[in-house]
């Protein structure tokens, strides 16, 4: 095969790939708005319920319900803590039904249900409590760099496995660069929206459990190793395409996955009402 063609359809590949990952990122994790219909006096009802918020205010809960007959029902909770379940009734506003989440401070989550009533017909729209968390807004010139850097890792992280697999002669410097981008990408803008977010730049090991921060450290080290092995032999294509499978295990695993949380369980302060 022509090599410019063989490196136009590995770039592709690459490229489509790494478009397939950042999709899964978006829709899996708890960070992911639940979707769902359901089904009253014969009109069918769509819902979107948050479950992470970076706004001062309370979050809003909102559905749009056509339907004047039909009232909601909200029942919350602090996520982690000894709070007794509240419920309040839905406020309507037009064809839709609006609720208020207590604003809580960064890393703080509330456990909510949304149940529609009928008549005597009752409907809960999950049957497992929905948990959001919030966070500090994190600046778009933070942000965006973090995103775009971050997945820029991934794609040069999927070329660099290829051009290993492949026998390819630029193996090594798509190695310096997946390195390159991934340390600012994930070690040098991630603890930034980290900070803007929940208050630390850093929550992972040794100071914590946040799964973001800890698999962000372990992708970065397989790359080092990568690159001093190629270092001292070029011809080497274990390495890269392990650590090319490491970046790909850590982006498979959904977004803010165990991440940084306040447990009220250990602290004596109440839900404001």
């Amino acid at each position: 095969m022509n090599p410019k063609i063989k490196s136009f359809l590995l770039w592709l590949f690459a490229f489509l790939f790494t478009a397939a990952v950042a999709i899964y990122q978006r829709m899996t994790g708890p960070s992911y708005e639940i979707r769902g219909k359901t089904e009253i006096n014969g009109h069918k009802i769509s819902y979107k319920l948050i479950r992470t918020y970076d706004g001062d205010d309370d979050a809003t809960i909102e559905i749009k319900v056509p339907d004047t007959t039909i009232k909601g029902y909200f029942s919350f909770r602090r996520f982690k803590s000894y709070d007794p379940w509240m419920t309040v009734p839905m406020e309507r506003s037009g064809e839709k039904l609006l609720a208020k989440v207590p604003h809580q401070p960064p890393a703080g989550k509330v456990m909510y249900h949304v149940t529609l009533f009928s008549g005597d017909k009752r409907f809960l729209l999950e049957e497992e409590p929905v948990v959001i968390r919030f966070k500090g807004k994190v600046p778009g010139w933070v942000l965006w760099p973090h995103i775009v850097i971050i997945f820029l890792a991934m794609l040069f992280s999927t070329r660099t496995g290829l051009e290993a697999i492949f026998k390819g002669k630029y193996t090594f410097p798509y190695t310096w660069i997946t390195l390159i981008t991934l340390f600012f990408g994930g070690l040098i803008l991630g603890p930034a929206v980290q900070k803007y977010s929940f208050g630390v730049f850093w929550a992972g090991w040794p100071f914590g459990h946040d799964l973001t921060d800890n698999k962000s450290l372990v992708a970065f080290i397989f790359w080092v190793i990568a690159l001093i092995v190629l270092y001292r032999k070029r011809e080497n294509r274990l390495w890269p395409v392990i650590a090319s499978l490491v970046l790909l295990v850590v982006f498979l695993i959904p977004h803010s996955l165990m991440g940084s949380e306040i447990d009220h369980t250990k602290q004596k302060t109440e839900i404001r009402k």
